[in-house]
């Protein structure tokens, strides 16, 4: 990862309470006069952690990462109540009050793109600029590419993913793969919640990199991060992440004036390639950058290089456009 900008500490930090019994995690790093960047997380529910800031060159940008509601530092930890895609556009536009931003940049990638994307047609006059990595559209066909027996993901890794079965054999026959994973995630004993758990976080991981980990007892590091990711993650596809069918596309014509980086590994198996090419297609003033040798993590070496050559190109275009 030596592409990327050295570790750096945060100038600020809080917890921000924003309603419904929900308080965020939030924090500043940077030149606190820079240009404002919102950098959105994955997931939902992966949580910011410290490597995100080094995307970002701390002279040029005033760097703002939260947990988004049920991850993180955040609290309540895991809470599905109140925890929908609408709720997290109102958390990003209330932590825009807060900070008194006018307009800023954002940057997200996998989930966080697609928040990224809900947030900026929302409120386009606020979006200065987007940086999009690993596009995933929330589209009937993307969760199919990556939960279902007939996906991309279970094609393309069809043993690991008969371990991703193995928790909800039993239940498959009454319920469909989600559904299943909801009933252990939300009402099973924690002998059987931990198990679902750890498949669905091994899972994604297994699959997020070109080249696949070989040492298993490090793909689960952090129990508290594998919790919220795999329930949030359950939870928000259970519910077609609270937007209509196709709602992305269909309002493109909003934030088709927002100048746009897509970023998107050539051989991401979590979120496929067709997305982000659908998404650079109906945005005009977008640009599309396949990575050769990438899957979908942010971590792999060429997708960190394009990251961070995407954002000191939008901090140049912004600066010049001012």
């Amino acid at each position: 990862m030596s592409e990327l900008y050295p570790a750096i500490k945060p100038f600020d930090s809080q917890m921000l309470a924003v309603g419904q019994g929900h308080t965020l995690y939030l924090e500043q790093t940077g030149n606190p006069k820079g240009l404002p960047v919102l950098f959105l997380h994955g997931g939902p529910g992966a949580g910011i952690g410290e490597e995100y800031r080094r995307f970002f060159d701390p002279q040029l940008y005033r760097i703002i990462g939260f947990d988004q509601r049920g991850c993180g530092r955040s609290m309540p930890f895991g809470q599905l109540q109140e925890n929908t895609s609408q709720r997290l556009i109102e958390d990003v536009l209330a932590i825009k009050q807060h900070l008194q931003i006018d307009t800023w940049l954002l940057f997200g990638g996998s989930w966080g793109s697609t928040l990224a994307l809900l947030v900026a047609i929302s409120q386009p006059e606020a979006v200065s600029g987007l940086i999009l990595r690993g596009i995933f559209l929330a589209r009937q066909q993307d969760y199919a590419w990556f939960l279902d027996p007939d996906g991309g993901a279970a094609q393309l890794f069809p043993d690991y993913y008969q371990d991703f079965l193995q928790p909800i054999k039993e239940s498959l026959t009454s319920q469909n793969i989600v559904d299943a994973y909801y009933h252990i995630f939300t009402s099973g004993d924690d002998v059987s919640k931990m198990a679902a758990i750890k498949a669905w976080y091994l899972w994604e991981t297994r699959i997020s990199r070109l080249h696949v980990q070989v040492d298993e007892e490090n793909l689960v590091p952090d129990v508290h991060h594998a919790i919220s990711l795999a329930i949030l993650e359950c939870h928000y596809i259970k519910y077609q992440c609270f937007i209509d069918e196709n709602y992305i596309l269909k309002q493109l014509d909003k934030i088709s004036h927002i100048p746009t980086n897509i970023i998107h590994g050539r051989y991401d198996s979590v979120c496929k390639l067709e997305a982000a090419y659908s998404l650079h297609q109906g945005l005009n003033n977008s640009q599309l950058t396949i990575v050769p040798e990438a899957g979908h993590s942010a971590f792999e070496t060429k997708t960190s290089a394009a990251l961070c050559m995407a954002t000191k190109a939008m901090a140049s275009f912004l600066r010049e456009d001012k």
